[in-house]
């Protein structure tokens, strides 16, 4: 009976070491993927800069296309008015 006893402690034992080593790896694997996921996210915000920056130019740079140069420099300005009031709160 106790070396039944002694036999169950050494598995729950070893059991334990298991799943601390597999918690570990999954903290680790976790810091990595928010790593990526932060980085992916930036780039992202990047990306759609530069895709705004293109509309804008070409916006700008059409020629005789006066509708789409006043639909951004409208949104360009509704941008200002909202970055002003939130600066004023």
């Amino acid at each position: 009976m106790l070396e039944n006893l002694k036999k169950g402690i050494e598995r729950l034992v070893a059991m334990y070491e298991g799943e601390k080593e597999l918690r570990i790896n999954l903290q680790e694997e976790n810091r990595r993927i928010m790593a990526e996921n932060s980085a992916y996210r930036k780039r992202i915000e990047d990306l759609e800069q530069q895709v705004g920056n293109l509309q804008l130019t070409s916006a700008f740079g059409a020629a005789g296309d006066s509708a789409d140069a006043k639909v951004k420099i409208d949104e360009l300005i509704k941008g200002i008015d909202r970055c002003i009031s939130l600066m004023e709160k």
